[in-house]
Parts: C-alpha cells; sequence; structure tokens
C-alpha cells in the first residue's frame, strides 16, 4: 500500500518534477561507474533512474507491478541476491519510506561486491520540504516518509564501513502543486547551490564498500537495460 502510494506521487506534478531532476542529475552521476550488474531497489514512478548506468544488466527490485514491472521481485530489508554479487545499487527514496532504513543499507553492503556503490537519494528535512513535512503532520506521502538526516546518513554508512564518496543537493524549488509555476521558478535549480546549497529538498550521496587495507578519500561535496549473453545473475533475477 505505501509503495502504492509513493509510486503514485511521483506520478502527480510535483513527484514528476523532482523525479526528472533527479534523473537528470543522475546522468552525470551513474556513466563513470563500472561493472556488471547495477540494481535499483524500489521505483519511484515510471521513469527509468538506472537507465543512463554504464552497467551491461540492469535490474528493478520491488513488490508492485504499478507502474512498472520489477525485474526481480522483493523487499529491500531482506535482497534476494548473493553477497558480494552487485556493481551498483540505487536506492531512491528507498530509506525514506522503509520502516528500517540501516537494515536496507546493511543489506545493500552484503550484496555489493569489494568497491560496490550505493547510490542514495533522500529527502533533506532541512528545508523548505522539510518543513512542509511538519506543517503536514506527516499524514500523505511523501510527508510521511522519514526525511533521514544527512548526518545520520552518514554515521549509518561509517558504521557499515563504507567509504563517502560524494555528496550532491539538488531540487531547490518549494513544494507548490501549481505546475506552471513549478516550471517558471526552475531558474531556481541554477542558483541554489550558490545562494542557499544545504537547503535543497533532495540530497544524492554516492558511496563506496570500502575494501580493507586501502587508504579512505574525503570527497569534496558538489552542489552545483541491455542483456549480455554470458554474464552470471544473482539470485532472483529474471533472464530473458
Amino acid at each position: 500500500m505505501l509503495r502504492r502510494a509513493v509510486n503514485s506521487w511521483f506520478e502527480q506534478p510535483l513527484g514528476r518534477s523532482v523525479q526528472a531532476v533527479e534523473a537528470n542529475r543522475l546522468r552525470s552521476v551513474l556513466p563513470p561507474y563500472y561493472g556488471r550488474l547495477a540494481v535499483q531497489l524500489g521505483s519511484i514512478g515510471s521513469m527509468d533512474l538506472l537507465g543512463s548506468s554504464s552497467m551491461p544488466t540492469r535490474a528493478l527490485l520491488d513488490l508492485s507491478d504499478e507502474p512498472r514491472k520489477p525485474d526481480v521481485y522483493g523487499c529491500a530489508e531482506a535482497l534476494p541476491f548473493d553477497a558480494r554479487s552487485i556493481d551498483l545499487v540505487l536506492l531512491p527514496h528507498t530509506l525514506d519510506f522503509s520502516a528500517q532504513p540501516h537494515q536496507v543499507l546493511r543489506e545493500t553492503y552484503r550484496v555489493l561486491a569489494p568497491e560496490g556503490h550505493a547510490v542514495i537519494l533522500g529527502f533533506n528535512p532541512m528545508s523548505l520540504w522539510g518543513a512542509q513535512k511538519l506543517l503536514s503532520l506527516g499524514r500523505v506521502v511523501p510527508w510521511s516518509g522519514q526525511f533521514i538526516r544527512l548526518i545520520r546518513i552518514r554515521d549509518w554508512l561509517a558504521l557499515l564501513d563504507f567509504e563517502w564518496v560524494a555528496g550532491h543537493m539538488i531540487y531547490y524549488r518549494p513544494p507548490l502543486r501549481h505546475e506552471r509555476l513549478m516550471e517558471r521558478l526552475h531558474f531556481l535549480e541554477a542558483i541554489g547551490d550558490r545562494w542557499w546549497p544545504l537547503g535543497a529538498a533532495v540530497y544524492l550521496i554516492v558511496a563506496k564498500k570500502r575494501v580493507a587495507g586501502m587508504t579512505a578519500i574525503r570527497p569534496a561535496w558538489k552542489t552545483r537495460s541491455r542483456r549480455t549473453a554470458g554474464l552470471r545473475y544473482p539470485v532472483g533475477i529474471r533472464r530473458g
């Protein structure tokens, strides 16, 4: 029921606007990461967020057929994949709408191959969107989501031995329902990084599964599927 409500919101004008900006940023984030398999944990609307990944095999995991039929049926809290079998995991607001966000990250770490990457999209509570969540009392999607603070995500990643690689703040428009007005406010995307970089509605985090003995590099914040024969598929992925 919750996943259906989340997908429904991302198909509405405000949700589609957020999703489009997120997809555009992912087009510049995902291509440098190479490997065999990328998996998206849960759909948010009908857009293919993994479409810009360079991985030869890409899969969507979900429990619902709406609005997109998943390649793998399963939940993010108990992933039906072998350990160290996936090169990139995309979590588009997966933690925001999970009752066990830390368990989702734990499972993500388990299934990632050494030096594999997790890409996390989440709503920023320290924004106008966070203020709207308080005013709405969290009764409906997306305001019923957890809106986890960046510092907590960072602590969880460190606890699980992830290396923080990069961070981006995106979507600076307020949560308005008027579609035409939202389009007119598109210019805020260009000036938000300069004038209120940490006040964006969404954060995007890239984290790498740390390998013992390697030295972590401190990242800088940036505010401004095909199917291939012969690949080994993890447990649960449909072939063909």
